[in-house]
């Protein structure tokens, strides 16, 4: 007898925009200029934003950043050692044809216990970036 399946709203676009305005904020509030990016469980773009002072590539480190996040279920921040020599995961980087980037500010999200998408954001410094995506994630509840 199988059990039945829970049933978990998936990340809306409704989501992402307040995933992003929470972003704007705290990057606001620490004093960043950030690109913040919302992925969705298959990896494609719900929402993002690149403030107009944030640098140009901010915008693509923070879509990598989300997309590593998600296909690894896990924040950037805690990967960053396990991309380096003799880590892990020390070839992935190189070892697949996706935009993975091991640097802080990419965090998953997740709706009771089950993965829904991503968040990432550029611009900061790592640290700056990793918390400004998690006190993010933090507010969708």
């Amino acid at each position: 007898m199988s059990t039945p399946e829970t049933v978990v709203a998936p990340l809306t676009t409704k989501d992402a925009e307040a995933l992003v305005q929470a972003a704007r904020t705290a990057a606001e509030a620490a004093g960043v200029a950030a690109a913040i990016s919302v992925l969705d469980a298959g990896g494609h773009l719900l929402a993002f934003r690149r403030d107009d002072r944030a640098v140009l590539i901010a915008g693509e480190t923070s879509t990598r950043k989300a997309f590593t996040a998600l296909q690894l279920d896990a924040p950037t921040a805690g990967l960053v050692d396990a991309v380096q020599p003799g880590g892990a995961f020390h070839t992935l980087p190189t070892a697949l044809d996706r935009p993975l980037l091991f640097i802080a500010g990419g965090v998953p999200v997740h709706r009771d216990g089950r993965l829904i998408g991503a968040l990432g954001v550029g611009g900061g410094a790592p640290e700056q970036d990793h918390e400004i995506a998690t006190t993010a994630v933090a507010t969708l509840g």
